[in-house]
């Protein structure tokens, strides 16, 4: 596999977690650059751990993972983002502006945006010219690059739409997550 292959594969499995880390932007006004650090630290790790495991898990598993990697990313994803929607009706003088962001939120959105990475590491195991080490460095390096960008992103148009943004990054995520569903349902 060349280097424009890979390169593109990371492209296309950073895109969830870039679309995640815009909506984390867009909801947390105050956030600073530890916690955009760590939203790209912990999107790209996932990125680049989940090719790694399907590599070991190999093709005997993939057929498990693939029944059911949509489900759970639509359930974390739906659920986030529910709660983000349920959040932007309370009055402002209720609101929390750093709950968008717990380690616990962040732990789910890179698990949930990352699933699809495990059945790319699989593909990877049926492949003869794959050193798997570069491959999953290069998709963590570029997950990373693209979720603080998202960050930056989101927190200037959060500005922008002030109170409606936890709504806007609600409906988003929860779109993600049947976006995902219906891919994998319908389409895969």
């Amino acid at each position: 596999m060349g280097i424009t292959e890979l390169i593109l594969i990371g492209i296309g499995l950073s895109m969830d977690a870039f679309a995640v880390s815009v909506t984390n932007g867009l909801c947390c006004k105050e956030i600073r650059t530890g916690k955009t650090l760590l939203t790209g630290l912990c999107f790209g790790g996932f990125q680049g751990l989940m090719p790694l495991i399907g590599y070991f898990l190999g093709r005997g598993f993939a057929k498990y993972i693939t029944a059911f990697d949509h489900i759970i990313a639509l359930v974390l994803l739906g659920f986030i983002g529910g709660q983000m929607i349920f959040e932007s009706f309370k009055k402002e003088e209720e609101k929390n502006d750093a709950v968008c962001l717990t380690a616990k939120m962040l732990l789910m959105q890179g698990i949930a945006t990352s699933i699809d990475a495990l059945a790319v590491g699989v593909s990877f195991a049926a492949l003869d010219n794959v050193n798997i080490a570069f491959a999953a460095s290069a998709i963590c390096c570029i997950t990373f690059a693209f979720s603080v960008v998202g960050v930056f992103i989101g927190k200037k148009f959060g500005t922008v739409l002030n109170n409606k943004a936890q709504l806007v990054g609600g409906i988003i995520l929860v779109g993600i997550g049947v976006k995902i569903f219906v891919e994998h349902t319908f389409f895969s």
